[in-house]
């Protein structure tokens, strides 16, 4: 089946002919060629973000990049003496807000416009307020805008402090460089179908193994239990504790050899750059208007307002669909406004192409 249009969201996203044929054969999770598969991946996702084994691991979770995320918050904070602090600039910070509710974790939210970043001289006076602190989560790329937090400079606050730092790079890793030796943080998050180019089926966490190893009986969940899951796939290497997704591991696994061959996170980066910058450039002459700042933005998806009051988003949407592209409607809460994602098998081409057919719906409906 031929595929009908192109997914310009931040994940799922537009996948290679090749990721998608890695899924037409059944595996056994019990074979040991899948183990290895399971294993290769393992040590392939460190060495993308370039993260010692000799100090990091990394755990692969069934489910969406949230699991991943509640998985890390639930595990790796105790269920005494802890206090998160949550830095809040749009609905993905609000989420692990959210988690913290659920697991009944106290929590401390600094909460940001959706249009500003995560300032590092506003964490360290809300740290100096809060010395109860213990642990912090904030989103690297927070896709409800497409700003790029700045996470180099916050992870120093939290080290000169002993706070443990758990960063959501769900949209990031494989598409933005990070170097997670260097970032030194605890915890950080990713999924199969975001900058990798995967599809959904599981979430990865690279965590600090000293910091893993004192999480027994931490978790709040059965099967979100980040200690376990790692403990079953050290004792058992390849193994899954429950039933892993063997179709979205060989994708996966293919994807990753496509990243190599792209060769590596430098030039996807470039491309995802490239592509926002045209995309951007583009949409702003037709009338739409950027939502944040240029400065904060980063390559994986951008927000635009409505060009007008009388703008129908279901129209235009429909539109742009039916001639071969897909867009994700706005999450900014207090702006009219839609995205535009810039990740996955796509181009500047394809950019062109986009932009070509937003101008005649623009011409159609000034």
């Amino acid at each position: 089946m031929k595929q009908p249009y192109l997914l310009l969201t931040p994940g799922p996203l537009s996948t290679t002919p090749t990721v998608k044929a890695a899924m037409q054969i059944d595996y056994c999770t019990w074979d040991s060629d899948y183990r290895q598969v399971t294993e290769t991946i393992r040590q392939q996702i460190l060495t993308l973000a370039n993260a010692s084994a000799d100090n990091y691991t990394t755990v692969l979770l069934q489910g969406s990049g949230s699991y991943g995320v509640e998985a890390t918050i639930g595990t790796a904070i105790p269920r005494k003496d802890a206090v998160l602090m949550v830095a809040i600039n749009g609905a993905y910070g609000h989420r692990i807000s959210e988690i913290a509710d659920y697991y009944a974790i106290p929590h401390v939210d600094v909460v940001f416009g959706e249009d500003e970043i995560v300032d590092p001289d506003r964490i360290a006076d809300a740290l100096t307020a809060h010395p109860e602190v213990t642990h912090f989560a904030t989103v690297h790329s927070e896709t409800t805008t497409g700003i790029l937090n700045p996470i180099e400079q916050l992870v120093p606050l939290l080290k000169a402090r002993g706070i443990i730092s758990i960063i959501d790079a769900m949209s990031s890793l494989g598409g933005v460089p990070i170097d997670v030796d260097q970032l030194d943080c605890d915890y950080l998050v990713s999924s199969a179908n975001k900058c990798v180019q995967g599809v959904p089926g599981f979430a990865f966490i690279i965590a600090k193994q000293a910091e893993l190893a004192k999480t027994a009986g931490n978790a709040r969940s059965l099967s979100l239990d980040l200690y376990a899951q790692w403990q079953a796939m050290t004792s058992q290497p390849g193994k899954w504790r429950f039933t892993s997704p063997t179709h979205v591991v060989h994708a996966f696994a293919q994807a990753l050899n496509e990243l190599d061959l792209e060769g590596g996170v430098a030039p996807r980066y470039q491309r995802y750059h490239e592509s926002q910058s045209r995309l951007s450039a583009g949409m702003q002459a037709l009338g739409f208007d950027l939502v944040i700042n240029p400065a904060f933005q980063g390559p994986i998806i951008t927000s635009f307002k409505y060009p007008n009051d009388s703008f129908d988003f279901a129209d235009f949407y429909q539109f742009i669909k039916e001639r071969g592209f897909v867009i994700y409607p706005g999450k900014v809460s207090n702006i009219p406004s839609f995205r535009i994602g810039t990740i996955g098998d796509v181009d500047t081409t394809d950019i062109n192409r986009l932009l070509a057919i937003i101008s005649d719906y623009r011409q159609l409906n000034p």
